[in-house]
């Protein structure tokens, strides 16, 4: 089961709003279930440099099946996990990517935000998640 392009449609138009809401511009990334990128938005005055980091928080979401800033807690050094951000191509471990699931609890794909500060791009993220759900 993978996320559909209009509910990844969906996601993305609820972290638009809550982009707006809280004027910050957003890179916005969906992957599907194979961590493929199904829908993306770079909104007028987003970072050029977030484009990547969106992308890659949402792959890392799906790789991991957990938050992405989850997976940054447990690859701190001395953590059982110390360095995985350089596994699959560079992943990004801090928050604002997560996992996506249908009804039944499988997941479907991810959200990747990247734009404001980790809190901002985390609420953003989930806004996205909960249109969904």
């Amino acid at each position: 089961m993978s996320i559909t392009l209009q509910q990844a449609q969906q996601a993305i138009e609820a972290a638009i709003r809550q982009a707006t809401q809280i004027s910050t511009p957003m890179n916005i990334a969906i992957v599907d279930g194979g961590a493929n990128l199904t829908a993306f938005v770079r909104m007028d005055g987003a970072w050029l440099g977030s484009v990547d980091i969106a992308q890659r928080k949402a792959r890392t979401a799906r790789y991991f099946d957990m938050p992405s800033g989850e997976l940054g807690k447990l690859s701190q050094p001395g953590g059982s996990l110390y360095n995985i951000e350089h596994s699959n191509g560079g992943l990004i471990t801090f928050p604002g990517g997560l996992p996506i699931k249908n009804e039944q609890g499988e997941i479907i794909g991810a959200i990747g935000v990247s734009g404001g500060s980790v809190d901002q791009d985390e609420a953003v993220a989930q806004a996205g998640v909960d249109a969904l759900t």
